[in-house]
């Protein structure tokens, strides 16, 4: 039985389609690649170990900011909006418990003060409009509002961020860390992938070839998505989530009554899937043709969920994660700071519990380590 899905008046399946069709995504990846660019340089360029998953969380954050938001906001407020960000985010689920020193209460503190600065940024960019070069998710929003012969308010445009912030943030930063962690912990996937570029002549002598990057270009990597696949597979970022029965169903001799409330397990699901051969190894090669495991039946493969409230911004986060992969396989070596490798904690998200301590070094255009400036000073004195 079809659901029907739930609506606004601006008709938000249908506006979130748009923010993430094929077109809104080709305008958005030169963006996404500068923003990841940036991101690494900063990395390599950083004397110390960098704590992956919180730096991979300032990244989506940016990301979702300054690419599908289009706000032009200087580097230190951005950073301050990041920390309140994050006390809602950490506070969002605390018992509703309104004292003054309880989660709630800071919660809605930082929701308040998150609410003030993206009006601010939402004011600015309506007052702005010069210099654009691409049509962002806000923009979508605000024009489909009006093609329905609705102006949008300032409140429906501020929960239209923060939602799009949402989905665009937690799930993909812990996406990121795990990509990284499996690259470090196998290097002939991180070989293969640097192969599969250079074919494609996408890699060539230590750079990435000017122009090569685009979207169709991306979507034929056939070991890339086979990666980016297997990466979710084993460390799908959420548990899983909850439906509304909406007719009368058995399951294993059990009857399950129209509008229950269920939990479907994706973990469990990928976990206990028959498809899936030795299903505790990385294995990205399970995806490949010859073998293609994720084909066999419905519903064994659902990192993002499955059906009509399967997640609108799947292809975002999965063209965020192959992007930020070409980069790290073309521009960046990068070695575990700790004896071991960390262990995971399943709460709110997948992530390492010590968030993963990785040293970054920049790579010139021969593969060639680029020495940071005190690096450079210590070698010049020897």
């Amino acid at each position: 039985m079809a659901t029907t899905p739930r609506r606004t008046p601006w008709r938000r399946l249908e506006v979130f389609s748009k923010i993430f069709s094929h077109e809104a995504l080709e305008s958005y990846l030169p963006k996404i690649q500068l923003v990841i660019k940036d991101t690494l340089r900063a990395w390599s360029s950083n004397a110390e170990p960098i704590n992956v998953y919180h730096e991979a969380q300032k990244l989506t954050f940016r990301m979702a900011i300054r690419v599908l938001l289009g706000f032009r906001i200087p580097d230190e407020e951005l950073g301050r909006l990041f920390e309140v960000y994050q006390q809602f985010v950490e506070n969002v689920f605390s018992l509703p418990v309104d004292l003054p020193f309880s989660g709630y209460r800071r919660g809605i503190r930082a929701r308040e003060t998150l609410q003030k600065g993206l009006e601010k940024a939402i004011q600015e960019k309506l007052q702005n409009t010069q210099g654009k070069d691409y049509a962002d998710a806000l923009d979508i929003l605000i024009e489909s509002g009006k093609e329905h012969g609705k102006e949008l308010t300032m409140q429906e445009l501020k929960d239209g961020t923060l939602e799009l912030i949402f989905a665009a943030y937690a799930t993909t930063a812990s996406a990121s860390t795990s990509l990284i962690m499996q690259l470090l912990k196998h290097p002939r996937v991180l070989e293969k992938l640097r192969e599969e570029l250079r074919s494609k002549g996408i890699l060539h002598n230590g750079c990435i070839c000017e122009g090569s990057l685009r979207l169709d270009n991306i979507n034929s990597l056939q070991y890339l998505d086979c990666v980016i696949k297997e990466v979710l597979r084993l460390f799908t970022p959420i548990s899983g989530g909850y439906r509304t029965v909406l007719q009368t169903f058995e399951l294993d001799g059990f009857q399950i009554p129209k509008g229950w409330s269920v939990m479907y397990s994706i973990r469990d699901t990928h976990d206990t899937a028959p498809v899936f051969k030795d299903v505790d190894v990385f294995d990205p090669d399970r995806f490949g043709q010859g073998r293609s495991e994720d084909k066999d039946g419905r519903f064994h493969y659902l990192p993002f969920g499955g059906g009509v409230r399967t997640c609108l911004g799947k292809h975002l986060a999965k063209l965020f994660l192959k992007a930020l992969a070409i980069e790290l396989a073309s521009t960046s070596r990068f070695e575990l700071a700790t004896r071991t490798f960390p262990k995971i904690t399943l709460v709110p998200v997948v992530h390492p519990v010590d968030g993963l301590k990785v040293k970054f070094f920049g790579l010139d255009s021969n593969q060639n380590e680029i020495l940071t400036g005190t690096d450079a000073m210590l070698g010049a004195t020897v």
